[in-house]
């Protein structure tokens, strides 16, 4: 999906004040956008990561002001800072054992059916309702063999998932250019893995970065199938750069489409800011995708 000549005008106009696209740093955000009153249609959150090198308290002290309420892949052990700040933790983590090495070999599943026991009521407890999950890589397995033992695995936690009412949350991402050989790189796959698995506790984060790269047709697949997607992550493309006028996704008629979903959960922005302003990039981000 790219940019023509209308949508870069109209694009554009969403920056707050007319700021220009091209440079984010133009953007006050510290007069600007605590000013703004969003549509309130979009729940807005930010992975810490990639907001880097603002430490977690930096972030959490700032992100109110642009409109973003939550912060996705934070453990336990800094659950505090959060609640500190009154910020929710939208994607909780610390049960995972990393992004190659997920529920699709059977090896790991002790390990991780030990990890998710303990942190699943931690989470509950918290009041925190997501958990990340990965497939894994595939190492050779195939198409099939990989859903059968995802499907094995999940199921030791699942009851304990729905107990708690923590929903776990395994995440599309790229094999393409990111993470090369990972299974759950199709949305149709982790689709099939949800409709197998058949529980309301178990979901996807359609990451729209990641889907862009290996699969496009990012509208269609979530008018078809949002009732599998329980998060979702956002980035511009090429670069997992800012959502401006240099990358290809246009992402407000992207935000419309999971809003018409009924969706009511986090789109969080998981992007590197290309400028020094990580806060400015981030409610940038926000006014793009207000809709």
């Amino acid at each position: 999906m790219t940019f023509n000549s209308g949508r870069r005008s109209s694009f554009k106009k969403m920056i707050v004040g007319g700021a220009a696209m091209g440079s984010l740093s133009s953007l006050d955000w510290k007069e600007n956008l605590p000013n703004q009153q969003l549509k309130g249609n979009i729940n807005h959150g930010v992975c810490a990561w990639s907001m880097r090198p603002l430490t977690l308290e930096e972030l959490c002290a700032n992100i109110k002001k642009v409109g973003v309420g939550a912060i996705d892949l934070i453990g336990p052990k800094n659950w505090e800072i959060l609640k500190k700040y009154d910020i929710h933790c939208s994607m909780c983590n610390g049960a995972e054992i990393g992004i190659p090495d997920g529920f699709n070999d059977p090896k790991f599943h002790d390990q991780l059916e030990k990890n998710y026991t303990e942190v699943i009521p931690l989470v509950a407890k918290a009041g925190y309702k997501n958990i990340i999950a990965f497939s894994g890589n595939r190492r050779g397995m195939d198409d099939e063999t990989g859903l059968k033992n995802c499907e094995t695995g999940i199921k030791k936690i699942l009851s304990l998932a729905e107990k708690n009412g923590v929903i776990v949350t395994m995440e599309l991402l790229n094999s393409r250019v990111d993470h090369k050989d990972y299974m759950c790189d199709k949305s149709s796959w982790g689709i099939e893995l949800c409709k197998r698995i058949s529980s309301e506790n178990f979901k996807l984060l359609f990451d729209i970065y990641h889907m862009q790269i290996d699969e496009g047709d990012i509208i269609r697949t979530i008018r078809n199938n949002h009732q599998y997607f329980g998060h979702y992550h956002t980035a511009g493309n090429p670069g997992r750069n800012d959502l401006d006028d240099k990358q290809e996704i246009y992402y407000p008629p992207i935000m419309q489409a999971i809003v018409d979903s009924g969706f009511k959960g986090y789109v969080s922005h998981e992007f590197i800011p290309k400028g020094e302003d990580k806060i400015a990039a981030l409610g940038h981000a926000v006014q793009v995708c207000d809709v």
